[in-house]
């Protein structure tokens, strides 16, 4: 990965996560935060132990691919590499199928219907963001939904404003195995992001869960 897709740098590990076992953790140490207008935020610091074993795995064999996309008169570079797994397509390391499992297990109730697909972005510096949007397009639009985000690698924010604009609500910090999820009306009702940093920070991969019909 060179050229306009820049070299993805090497992870300085945590110093409480230098294990090569990668497994789960309980999830009963979730904290929920109360956004407003019905939304919610769940957070669970460190529920993957192994996370930079597994970051670097992922880093290493997940097909990453850079994107374009248009913007006013040009047509300018996604600032994070994807990479997409489709309902049925098998994940490219056992701990995600059993994240996705535990994770529908746990917020059935909240959700009414399984995780079936999960969507990777790597951050490979502080210069690879994502704007602030809801994630709204399909039944998202306009039903309650829940999309669960594990986060690898280097600490990053996460960013939580009303939908349409104003101060920031709500930062949490992600990675080496920490969790979030937003439920509720969240996608409909607020924004999030992962701002560009002027920081020195490591590279970072954000793992999506989501039901059927929410991207």
């Amino acid at each position: 990965m060179s050229g306009p897709q820049r070299d993805i740098p090497a992870l300085q590990g945590s110093l409480f996560d230098q294990g090569d076992d990668i497994r789960l953790g309980p999830l009963d140490g979730l904290r929920r935060t109360e956004l407003g207008d019905g939304a919610w935020v769940d957070h669970l610091p460190g529920w993957l132990r192994g996370a930079d074993a597994l970051f670097e795995d992922l880093a290493a064999r997940v097909p990453w691919r850079a994107e374009e996309r248009p913007m006013y008169d040009q047509v300018v570079a996604v600032p994070r590499l994807l990479a997409s797994y489709r309902e049925g397509d098998r994940l490219p390391h056992p701990v995600l199928a059993e994240a996705r499992q535990a994770l529908g297990d746990h917020y059935a109730a909240a959700l009414g219907e399984p995780f079936v697909s999960a969507g990777l972005c790597l951050y490979r510096d502080g210069r690879d963001s994502v704007a602030w949007h809801g994630d709204r397009t399909g039944r998202s639009s306009a039903q309650d939904t829940v999309v669960a985000i594990l986060s690898l690698g280097d600490q990053r924010d996460l960013a939580f404003r009303p939908r349409g604009g104003g101060p920031v609500a709500l930062r949490l910090p992600l990675g080496h195995g920490d969790l979030a999820v937003m439920g509720g009306s969240c996608q409909r009702t607020w924004d999030h992001a992962v701002p560009k940093t002027a920081r020195a920070v490591g590279p970072r991969i954000s793992v999506q869960f989501r039901p059927r019909g929410v991207a």
